[in-house]
């Protein structure tokens, strides 16, 4: 998975070029591939590890995060010091993964307190508008938080009909996905984006011709391969409804106002400037973003507070998706500390092979390239790391990526998000929806059976984006 004073000049720069301020105390021009050892083998045991060993993935994941970090850390103190080191891991742990792991927390935990009860007939219209209504809510309350609230309903008003993986399948490729492309909330790859410097709306402007596309082209798409389904269950001996359908009813509704506040919190760190900081080993804390963290530790805890508990009792709540969250990306955000570095070194770094592959030979951008390679690896790798990666290779100024750089911008968005519906692993919500499913008696296939899913109707769908937009 997959986290997450600036007003003295040092610190501006570092806004603009973020990872700058520690990137030259580690020395990431003279560093090599080894450096980056640790963060592969962070992402591969991601991705393999509740794959080849789930029990023991499922026990011991947070050791496995410490052994990579670890093997960074270690040479990284005795090579580069013990300043160094200590600056570019504080400047990683407060100025990215802290508030990055502390927005998730907040969603995960309003989200949460939200219960659906009932049941509709999974007619093609219902499945259909259910799943629109997912997609609206993901880039409100992120992708997570939008699957962990819609999937129980949608299995519900599905669960008498004999073909019903399809509805899984495309609930996986609009809420879990690409729903939440249009906010920093919606996806953590975006979020990282904001921490950076993109502004909050951005995303829900220049990604929307995109996303639009995509949503519009996907339920047309699921409505005519429902309906031809729901025509053969028609057909065949019904099976018992083991959820009748009866009215919905929303619960845990005080989480709606706070939800807002998360919100309202996120805009008020990005418009309100105080110019004020303070400052841990030359690290630079800006005032705005610590109250933006504290109001949404705050809003969190009303939310515990205010929901009764059958509420989170009906949605299965637990901690345990969000501790493995908080785990893994602390692995994760310690181990790219050198990659960042040597990206950053551009052409004179151990990356310079990747920074031509995404480069044109006058040195502008190849935004096909950094589409297609963010969203590749963001289907097999976690994919906010991988949106860091690319927004590094594209200079990693936010300011100009926003405007003269915005059509590579938008394609490593887009890459990241979209394309993280190409496997199980590609999104948390994925595996999460999976595994929902499967428990609740739904067919889902195998990881690589959902790959001949996603092959066949998401990469000629990505295609012709990249022929409409990304050229």
């Amino acid at each position: 998975m997959r986290g997450w004073g600036k007003g003295l000049a040092c610190v501006a720069l570092a806004t603009l070029v973020p990872g700058t301020a520690f990137a030259s105390e580690i020395g990431g021009a003279s560093m090599g591939p080894l450096w980056a050892l640790p963060f592969a083998g962070m992402l591969l045991s991601i991705a393999l590890g509740p794959i080849l060993f789930p029990h023991l993935w499922e026990l011991h994941y947070g050791k496995f995060a410490a052994f990579w970090a670890l093997l960074l850390l270690v040479p990284l103190v005795l090579l580069r010091g013990i300043d160094a080191s200590l600056a570019a891991l504080l400047h990683t742990a407060l100025l990215e993964y802290l508030p990055f792991i502390i927005l998730l927390f907040a969603l995960f935990t309003i989200a949460g307190g939200i219960l659906i009860t009932g049941n509709l007939h999974g007619s093609p219209a219902t499945n259909t508008a259910i799943l629109a209504i997912g997609t609206v809510m993901a880039s409100l309350v992120g992708t997570t938080g939008a699957s962990m609230i819609m999937i129980r309903p949608l299995l519900r008003a599905n669960d008498e009909r004999h073909h019903n993986v399809h509805v899984v399948v495309f609930f996986i490729f609009l809420v879990s996905n690409i729903g939440g492309s249009l906010t920093p909330l919606g996806d953590p790859p975006l979020f990282l984006g904001f921490l950076r410097g993109v502004d909050f709306f951005w995303t829900t402007t220049h990604l929307l011709p995109e996303t639009g596309f995509a949503v519009i082209v996907l339920l047309a798409l699921f409505y005519a391969i429902d309906s031809f389904l729901y025509r053969r269950d028609a057909g065949m001996p019904p099976l018992k409804d083991p959820t009748p359908d009866r009215n919905l009813k929303l619960w845990g509704k005080v989480n709606l106002p706070l939800l807002a506040g998360v919100v309202a919190a996120i805009l008020l760190s990005a418009n309100w400037k105080p110019g004020v900081a303070f400052t841990v080993h030359g690290v630079a804390v800006e005032w705005q973003n610590l109250a933006r963290d504290l109001i949404l530790l705050g809003l969190a805890g009303l939310s515990l507070w205010l929901t009764p508990r059958p509420v989170r009792a009906g949605n299965e709540f637990s901690w345990g998706p969000i501790l493995e969250v908080a785990k893994l990306f602390a692995g994760i955000f310690v181990c790219i500390i050198p990659v960042l570095a040597m990206l950053q070194a551009g052409r004179e770094g151990a990356f310079s092979g990747l920074v031509g592959l995404v480069n044109h030979a006058d040195g502008s951008h190849d935004t096909v390239a950094y589409f297609w390679l963010t969203g590749i690896l963001s289907s097999f790798l976690d994919n906010a790391p991988t949106y860091l990666v690319f927004f590094e290779l594209a200079g990693g100024n936010a300011r100009e990526l926003m405007t003269t750089g915005a059509l590579t911008l938008a394609a490593i968005s887009a890459g990241a998000v979209f394309m993280g519906a190409n496997t199980y692993i590609g999104n948390a919500p994925n595996f999460m929806v999976y595994a929902i499913a499967k428990d609740r008696k739904v067919r889902m296939p195998s990881f690589f059976g959902y790959m001949l899913w996603s092959g066949g109707i998401l990469i000629p769908l990505f295609l012709v984006q990249t022929l409409l937009f990304f050229r």
